[in-house]
């Protein structure tokens, strides 16, 4: 599994002009599956994401985990982060999990990250979402179990 995680001071996820997820201070996390996954990467890539030091303590230095702030995960499907890239100039997706098994996983994803952190919203498997974010830093790091 993989996991684009970024540091934001304020995100939500829009599908149909309707607001489905929103934090304040956390991380986004655009989580894509790969075919090779199961329920080990999932939990795996759940616990280094909450427990991932990148918010800063009182000397500035960032030490500080989701899980030690309180803040907000706001999760959101992304096939696209298992695209190969490297040949050609079109992706291609067959590295991705088939969608019924990706929303498994994903799903479970969700729920171990929800025994870790109170406030997780999600976006949607298969919608066209919006993803509006304040990217704090910024701080991004990509993540693979």
């Amino acid at each position: 599994m993989i996991a684009l995680i970024q540091r934001v001071t304020e995100a939500r996820v829009v599908v149909d002009g309707s607001v489905i997820g929103e934090i304040g201070a956390g991380i986004v996390a655009l989580v894509g599956v790969e075919r090779a996954d199961g329920e080990a990467q999932a939990e795996r890539l759940a616990d280094k994401v909450c427990a991932y030091r990148i918010f800063a303590d009182r000397a500035g230095k960032m030490n500080l985990s989701l899980a030690d702030t309180g803040g907000g995960l706001l999760v959101v499907p992304q096939f696209t982060l298992a695209a190969e890239t490297k040949n050609g100039l079109r992706p291609s997706f067959s590295p991705a999990a088939v969608p019924a098994e990706g929303e498994r996983l994903f799903d479970s994803f969700v729920e171990c990250a929800k025994r870790r952190v109170q406030h997780v919203p999600t976006g949607r498997f298969g919608a066209d979402m919006k993803v509006h974010l304040v990217n704090d830093g910024p701080v991004t790091f990509w993540l693979k179990t």
